[in-house]
């Protein structure tokens, strides 16, 4: 099983490459779009890396996939910039779930 990368910056991608993680660059919702359905299409991928600018293109699609996929597992990581408000979103998956704000 391998892991993949769809990211929006070459400096993401040349650090998982460094970790034996191949991947894409992609910028145009289009190219993500295409690029998710080739490598979750692909069976060799039990993990697939997604950056959180990626996931801001097209996040219900990828919500979607989710839901749906018990495999790959679709990962959002955060790029270079740090940018990234997973921990809220973490946050509000679980008092979503258990009806209490955290």
């Amino acid at each position: 099983m391998k892991a993949f990368l769809i990211s929006d910056n070459i400096d993401t991608q040349m650090g998982m490459r460094l970790c034996g993680i191949d991947g894409v660059v992609v910028h145009e919702r289009d190219e993500v779009e295409t690029a998710l359905e080739n490598a979750i299409a692909n069976p060799e991928y039990a993990v697939i890396l997604l950056t959180t600018k990626i996931v801001e293109l097209i996040p219900e699609e990828i919500a979607e996939y989710k839901l749906k996929l018990s495999k790959p597992l679709l990962c959002e990581i955060p790029d270079r910039h740090g940018n990234s408000k997973i921990g809220e979103t973490i946050d509000a998956y679980i008092s979503d779930a258990i009806g209490v704000k955290l």
